[in-house]
C-alpha cells in the first residue's frame, strides 16, 4: 500500500514539475514581450497592463506549485 502511494506521489510531483516548467516558460515569454513593447515605446498601455496582469497570475500559479513541491520548514 505504501509503495503505491509513493509511486502516486512521485507521479504527482513529476506532473507538478512539468506544469511548473511550462508556467515558467510562459512567464519568461510574457516578460520578454512586455520588455519589447516598453523598449519600442508602445503606446498601447492597456495591452501592457493586461500582459503584466497575466504575468502576475502566472507567478501566483508558479508560487502555489512550488509550495506544493517544497516541504514546509518550521524554524
Amino acid at each position: 500500500m505504501a509503495f503505491e502511494e509513493s509511486d502516486m506521489q512521485r507521479q504527482n510531483d513529476r506532473e507538478l514539475r512539468e506544469e511548473l516548467d511550462k508556467l515558467r516558460s510562459e512567464h519568461r515569454v510574457l516578460d520578454d514581450e512586455i520588455l519589447t513593447l516598453e523598449i519600442n515605446g508602445a503606446t498601447d498601455q492597456l495591452l501592457i497592463r493586461r500582459l503584466k496582469k497575466k504575468k502576475l497570475a502566472l507567478k501566483d500559479q508558479i508560487t502555489k506549485i512550488e509550495d506544493q513541491l517544497l516541504p514546509d520548514i518550521i524554524a
